[in-house]
């Protein structure tokens, strides 16, 4: 049987801005939980505001490591104004910028999380380029042009240990979804054409794999 967050976790993880509906999030989480068996950190790609990271913390809290989430916390293409996924509570009054890193930081605190998750503040390229550690999840939930998921996938799959999960988010294989979903769907296709992953399993857009090889 999958493992399932507490009653607690779950209600935070609804509570919290994103967009990651919650069938997903129960995918997201078993697979959280199996990878920490491995015993090293849990790392996400795209923080937005944690609601996803409110289900990594807690699998590494169960675990007893640490969870991961890189973001610049300016917004990815599709947040920025005039755009339909565009909050504008997001948006710093004294710049005019979106900053999520505060929701994120009050989205931890209500959730009692913030003690097992490390925020790595900057975009993921620069932060993958200086991070030498292997993990035991990655999770490709970044921005959705080629440019920055291949450079997710590029950047982390390295550092991802064997027989840890590759989870990838928002892979739309209809040619219609493409600026929301056809990016994360080539790196999907990626991985697997590459060897070095098996799927694990499907959950509407959400795509779990096996590191089983070397390469990406």
């Amino acid at each position: 049987m999958s493992a399932a967050p507490e009653p607690e976790i779950l209600a935070a993880f609804e509570a919290a801005k994103g967009f990651m509906p919650p069938h997903e999030g129960l995918a997201l989480y078993a697979a959280a939980v199996e990878a920490g068996r491995l015993g090293l950190p849990l790392l996400e790609v795209g923080t937005y505001c944690g609601r996803s990271t409110i289900l990594l913390a807690d699998a590494a809290r169960r675990a007893g490591v640490t969870a991961l989430t890189v973001d610049h916390h300016r917004g990815s293409e599709e947040q920025q104004p005039g755009w339909d996924y565009h909050d504008p509570e997001t948006v710093d009054p004294e710049i005019g910028l979106m900053d999520t890193l505060p929701t994120f930081r009050r989205t931890l605190h209500r959730a009692g999380l913030e003690d097992h998750v490390v925020a790595l503040v900057g975009r993921s390229p620069q932060v993958a380029a200086v991070w030498n550690s292997p993990v035991g999840l990655v999770f490709v939930d970044g921005g959705h042009t080629d440019e920055h998921a291949n450079a997710d996938y590029e950047g982390w799959v390295p550092h991802l240990a064997e027989g840890g999960l590759l989870a990838i988010h928002d892979v739309f294989p209809d040619p219609e979804d493409e600026f929301t979903g056809q990016a994360p769907y080539r790196v999907y296709l990626r991985a697997l054409a590459s060897g070095a992953f098996t799927e694990v399993s499907a959950t509407d857009s959400l795509r779990v794999l096996r590191r089983t090889g070397a390469g990406i």
